[in-house]
């Protein structure tokens, strides 16, 4: 190819980008209620969703809720991670993956901690955005978001949080430069 410039300006013109943008991607650095590192979490951007790539180390084995909680800070951990509020949810839906007048936006799917207390785990979610594209409940927004660990499970339905428990680790999430 002689001159790859036109082709390269048709692509661009076209939609198509040579990278991600730091919209796109976002991480979170998840600490315990002892303010100690137990492990991390990515965040995607994708054309309807954001892929959740959880990875973690030191928690009580068991199958474990995990929410993107609406405000982004972690600060009190000596007290349960409260300063993250609620769910992520600027709809007012209901809380649960099986309630019918839900979900909110910061359900997730449980994640099951082994034996070892370590956790690698994926999840997709359409209910947000890290910028708030395509109506989706906007991650990123002026005071952030936080992924929050549960100590039990969620059972998707009861209300406020699915008898989910004590939050055990919580990660603020920040765009990625």
């Amino acid at each position: 190819m002689k001159n790859p410039r036109p082709l390269l300006l048709a692509l661009l013109a076209s939609g198509f980008t040579l990278g991600a943008h730091a919209a796109d991607r976002a991480s979170a650095e998840l600490i315990d209620r002892d303010a100690k590192p137990v492990g991390s979490v990515s965040l995607s951007e994708g054309p309807h969703g954001v892929l959740i790539h959880v990875s973690a180390k030191g928690l009580p084995p068991g199958p474990k809720a995990i929410h993107i909680h609406s405000v982004g800070t972690c600060e009190d951990p000596d007290k349960g991670f409260v300063a993250s509020k609620g769910h992520l949810n600027p709809d007012g839906r209901k809380h649960g993956l099986m309630n019918p007048e839900g979900p909110d936006a910061g359900d997730l799917p449980v994640i099951v901690v082994h034996a070892d207390g370590s956790v690698e785990a994926e999840m997709f979610t359409t209910l947000a955005s890290l910028s708030g594209g395509g109506q989706r409940a906007n991650i990123l927004d002026e005071d952030g978001a936080a992924l929050v660990i549960h100590e039990n499970r969620d059972d998707h339905v009861t209300q406020p949080i699915g008898g989910a428990g004590a939050r055990i680790a919580c990660g603020v999430v920040k765009a990625a430069p």
